[in-house]
């Protein structure tokens, strides 16, 4: 269904108020680029990381909650990342073939 001439105005007018308003607001909308996704995806990363060396931490010491708590930091980082980078190819997914 496509929209009618004032529709397309008034449409025109907010994006053209949006971008005067918060550009970089506009920019992320048109860019489809997350906010934050960089911040999120470097969490995730480093939430990794930091559970598989308290795996190993927990390894070297015998300390059992130590390395589940590893474990568990590790697996949720693992699935931030996922949900990060999922979430991002949707969206270029959608900017690639936007509905018509």
């Amino acid at each position: 269904m496509s929209l009618s001439d004032e529709e397309r105005r008034s449409l025109e007018e907010l994006e053209r108020d949006l971008a005067s308003t918060d550009p970089d607001l506009a920019y992320e909308l048109k860019s489809g680029r997350l906010r934050g996704a960089v911040a999120r995806t470097v969490l995730g990363i480093t939430a990794v990381l930091a559970g598989f060396v308290m795996v190993i931490a927990g390894i070297i010491t015998q300390l059992v909650i130590l390395g589940v708590v590893g474990f568990l930091l590790a697996s949720g980082g693992a699935y931030w990342l996922m949900a990060v980078w999922s979430l991002r190819r949707r969206i270029q997914r959608h900017n690639d073939h936007p509905a018509p």
